[in-house]
């Protein structure tokens, strides 16, 4: 198996993808405790400035890109990196792959 550190999310196996939705169907308190999701940090998650909810953990999210149509799974570990240290809004989701976003960057 794969060391999990650097699994990207990238070109998912079908069996990665159809376990990610598998986890996203679980009722909440089920997520919390699978082996993948990761607590999230309150004090981190303090520059929100909502009336809603800041998460309590993060689980693998799949996503299809809205440019290319490309199934890529957001990693827990990711979001948490996302919303906690580059300070992203809990409202943003994944939406491109990274092929679409390096091409993007390129121009």
């Amino acid at each position: 198996m794969a060391d999990p550190r650097f699994e990207t999310g990238r070109n998912p196996s079908a069996k990665e993808l159809w376990e990610a939705e598998r986890v996203l169907q679980l009722h909440p308190e089920q997520q919390r405790t699978h082996p993948s999701a990761l607590s999230a940090d309150p004090e981190k998650l303090l520059h929100i400035n909502t009336y809603g909810c800041v998460p309590d953990f993060y689980v693998d999210q799949p996503f299809i890109c809205r440019g290319c149509g490309k199934q890529e799974i957001w990693k827990a570990r990711n979001q948490k990196w996302y919303y906690e240290e580059a300070k992203g809004h809990t409202d943003a989701k994944a939406v491109e792959c990274n092929s679409c976003r390096t091409q993007k960057k390129s121009v």
